[in-house]
């Protein structure tokens, strides 16, 4: 049995390798604190679910008999998206959920995304789950939590197809990475009127063909060669649990979530004028222009769904989304991110172009860099992170943006590292209007995180 690891509850879920820092025990430690804070919140019942990884059976199971040992029931959708919790959460009476996922994570992995009494929880709330577990006395409540099973497939995808519509049909190719969002990708689209050629959508959590997470360009390549030999027009990929979206034209162009964010504000702007629109800090510079040109306002936040989130809540903003792509619509549906109703959405605006990839390609850009990661030890991260605070210059800078890391931008392009909150890793992200500027930003982040750690061994 695993010992339960304070290492596992990070900022925006809970996340473990499986028979190291997770097992059974953890999860059903971990389901009878949670309930015990639904409780708290005067929350009765919680709505889960598990992605398609080999451990999700015994975890989910043992997750629903710890909720239930504190007193609260538990509705099992079985295998479903991230995105189906949520929404879950939404339709059925229980404003809390929990997620077994290890999202885009190796095979390994498995983990929790939260949802309380309507909140997405991050942070103390998340590390407070912990101490609250340290602190039981381990007795359960007198009357145990019922258990019910519910099957939700049916009024997600209905509550989708009847309300995002395509201006004509069109063939489409979709890569799920044999992550969860295979077992209803297809049958969403097609309901949208779609015809679908489908990539890896048995779900498998061994992952056999490549690694479910579109952020990445090489996982995208079955997709782009997809497009050349058969006549789809777009290509939609989505990671292991469903919450992300990656995007792909009919040439080959991978049309990263920061870009796909224009079509999206401009869209919901045309139905919420001077509304803000919220980003994170990895998205490109042309982002805010774009915004502000489609008569919105935008903002810049942190990275972190749930952060995203919960500022989406705070400023009543109809839209938000990140650069890893997560994308969170509050404009015609329920603020949580949601890739395979993101790529609905992204259907909708395309179908009304007689040549999609030609409205993607046209999209402003400049020559960037997609997530590059400095693996550090545990922890190291922030204390690199911390020296580059206090002491890195970058001359010729416009302005440094403090928010989440380090942003620098320069009158040419801009450069980002910040600490991830989920592994030891400094994520960077470079943007330049020419190849120079981009090396020579590059080349000042270099200067100062050699600085910082001599050994650092660079992605760059």
């Amino acid at each position: 049995m695993v010992t339960l690891s304070k290492t596992i509850f990070k900022a925006y879920d809970i996340r473990g390798i499986i028979d190291k820092t997770l097992d059974a025990g953890v999860a059903h430690q971990i389901g009878a604190a949670f309930g015990r804070a639904a409780l708290a919140k005067g929350e009765k019942k919680v709505v889960i679910g598990r992605d398609g990884r080999l451990s999700g059976p015994s975890l989910a199971k043992a997750l629903a008999e710890g909720l239930q040992s504190s007193g609260v029931d538990v509705i099992d959708l079985g295998v479903v998206a991230t995105p189906m919790v949520y929404f879950g959460t939404n339709v059925l009476g229980a404003a809390s959920g929990i997620m077994v996922t290890g999202s885009h994570n190796p095979p390994d992995y498995n983990g929790f995304k939260m949802v309380l009494a309507g909140e997405a929880i991050h942070g103390d709330s998340i590390t407070g789950l912990f101490d609250s577990i340290e602190a039981h006395d381990g007795s359960s409540a007198a009357t145990p939590g019922a258990y019910s099973t519910h099957d939700i497939r049916a009024e997600y995808l209905q509550r989708i197809i009847g309300d995002v519509k395509i201006s004509r049909p069109i063939k489409i190719a979709v890569d799920c990475g044999n992550g969860v969002a295979g077992a209803f990708a297809g049958d969403l689209y097609r309901g949208m009127g779609c015809e679908v050629v489908e990539l890896f959508c048995e779900v498998d959590g061994n992952f056999p063909n490549h690694h479910p997470d579109p952020a990445h360009p090489e996982n995208l390549q079955d997709l782009i060669r997809a497009l050349q030999e058969t006549d789809a027009e777009i290509g939609l990929a989505f990671d292991g649990d469903g919450d992300r979206l990656g995007l792909v034209t009919k040439d080959g162009q991978i049309i990263y979530p920061d870009r796909q964010m224009m079509l999206f504000a401009a869209d919901v702007l045309s139905r919420n004028p001077g509304a803000e629109i919220l980003y994170d800090v990895k998205c490109t510079r042309h982002l805010a222009p774009y915004i502000e040109k489609a008569g919105g306002k935008p903002l810049m936040y942190k990275t972190g769904h749930s952060l995203v989130k919960a500022k989406l809540k705070e400023t009543g903003s109809p839209l938000g989304g990140e650069m890893s792509g997560h994308i969170f619509f509050k404009d015609r549906w329920y603020g949580f991110d949601d890739g395979l109703y993101a790529g609905a959405r992204m259907l909708e605006i395309l179908t009304k172009e007689q040549d999609p990839s030609a409205l993607l390609n046209a999209l402003p850009q400049s020559d960037s860099t997609p997530e590059l990661h400095l693996h550090l030890k545990e922890g190291e991260n922030f204390i690199v992170m911390d020296k580059l605070r206090a002491d890195a210059k970058f001359p010729g800078n416009e302005r440094i943006i403090t928010i989440d890391g380090l942003r620098v931008e320069y009158p040419d392009g801009f450069g980002l590292a910040r600490s991830s909150n989920t592994t030891p890793v400094i994520v960077m992200r470079f943007e330049a209007e020419t190849p120079a500027a981009l090396e020579r930003i590059q080349g000042q982040f270099k200067s100062v995180i050699l600085a910082a750690k001599p050994d650092a061994e660079l992605p760059f």
